[in-house]
């Protein structure tokens, strides 16, 4: 099967564009190319494009090559660049080298053109690998900080709490029946009970929540919810289940994994104000160590259960995704949210052994991916392919 593989070449001449295009095919490869011979078509490629590859040509009467490596790497392109060219010489090749490029390649002897593109995309892949490592590394570094930070704050509130609730609870038993002490003492012991609420999010995030696991089919479980959201969510929002029948149990605290569930939907309706569709996905899904680099590294190979929660909304913007699972970060106004939603749900799949990735797209929604590993087991009860909740 031939590897789909994006070329902008650099190239005055029509003929050699199609030897290298020729070339390139015969090496295995499904070229999408554009040409371009200009610094103005070079830059409206770059910003229209995402490109696999550059090969340019050293000489041409009005653009020359390095003009082109210039331009390309000042736009902040790592793209691999690669000259292939019947006119440069050894000092100018290594020059070239120098300033950024990754090969230069003789028209005379074009076989050597697949081995080098086949050597660059594997160094540009182990760039990125690296680098997504790094960005992974610094961000668990950040989260564990977070919530060492957030679980002592839980613990301690929590020991107040719990003195706060003990006084509370002595006063009312104390005070005479139907009167506005017993009422001031029962309103303290809602605020407390509330604010435990809080601490255990803070608990959940830090992964220091005691888990009661035992088997769950998920897709009960997921059924179950949507029919308790349906009031919540609103009629102008269609909820949409698609659940495999074969999904398998998941060993998994069942209180924690809905509390999951109903975080990511009430997040996926604040982004429909308008109205939308919240969909709900279950499948079996196998992680091998070749998977998506959306992944983190945490997600050992092995047998898993998806949920996916999409919605049709206003998606994520670059800024906010870099901080969406910390804790008391929201981009919803002042006085309608804690910030602890998406930190809670970070803190429960996490103590599972499970993972969550983020899909988004500005103006166009946002998919929640959670990966549960499985018991190995179907589940009890089938669910049909899609059913819809109105």
């Amino acid at each position: 099967m031939e590897s789909k593989l994006r070329v902008l070449m650099i190239e005055d001449s029509e003929d050699d564009a199609a030897l290298i295009a020729r070339e390139i095919r015969r090496g295995g490869f499904d070229p999408e190319l554009e040409r371009v011979y200009s610094g103005e078509a070079l830059l409206a490629a770059i910003r229209i494009g995402k490109w696999d590859l550059v090969i340019c040509d050293y000489s041409m009467p009005h653009f020359s090559g390095k003009e082109a490596l210039k331009l390309l790497r000042e736009t902040g392109s790592d793209v691999p660049f690669i000259f292939v060219s019947g006119t440069i010489g050894e000092d100018t090749a290594v020059a070239a080298l120098k300033e950024g490029a990754q090969d230069y390649v003789m028209k005379a002897n074009l076989k050597r053109l697949i081995p080098a593109i086949q050597r660059e995309l594997r160094e540009i892949e182990h760039q990125r690998h690296r680098k997504r490592l790094e960005r992974e590394i610094q961000q668990l570094q950040k989260f564990e900080s977070i919530g060492r930070l957030a679980g002592g704050l839980a613990h301690d509130f929590n020991n107040t709490l719990g003195v706060i609730s003990g006084w509370a609870e002595m006063g009312s038993a104390s005070a005479s029946a139907d009167t506005k002490a017993r009422e001031a003492f029962h309103k303290i012991r809602e605020q407390a009970k509330r604010s435990a609420g809080l601490t255990a999010q803070l608990l959940a995030f830090a992964k220091r929540q005691v888990l009661q696991p035992k088997t769950l089919d998920l897709n009960k479980l997921v059924s179950e919810t949507a029919v308790l959201l349906r009031g919540t969510i609103g009629r102008h929002i269609e909820i949409k289940l698609m659940l495999a029948p074969d999904t398998r149990t998941v060993r998994a605290d069942a209180t924690q994994v809905e509390q999951v569930v109903m975080n990511l939907c009430i997040n996926a309706r604040d982004a429909m104000p308008q109205g939308g569709v919240l969909g709900i996905e279950t499948k079996n899904v196998a992680i091998t160590g070749n998977d998506s680099e959306q992944l983190p590294s945490s997600c050992k190979p092995g047998n898993y259960v998806l949920i996916a929660v999409s919605d049709t909304g206003t998606g994520i913007d670059a800024e906010a995704l870099e901080h969406i699972f910390e804790p008391f970060f929201t981009t919803k106004e002042a006085g309608k949210g804690t910030g602890l939603g998406l930190a809670t749900v970070y803190g429960i799949v996490n103590q599972h052994g499970g993972a969550i990735n983020v899909f988004t797209k500005v103006g166009q929604g946002t998919v929640f991916r959670i990966y549960l590993p499985t018991e190995g087991s179907a589940a009890v009860s089938p669910a049909p392919d899609t059913a819809k909740l109105n």
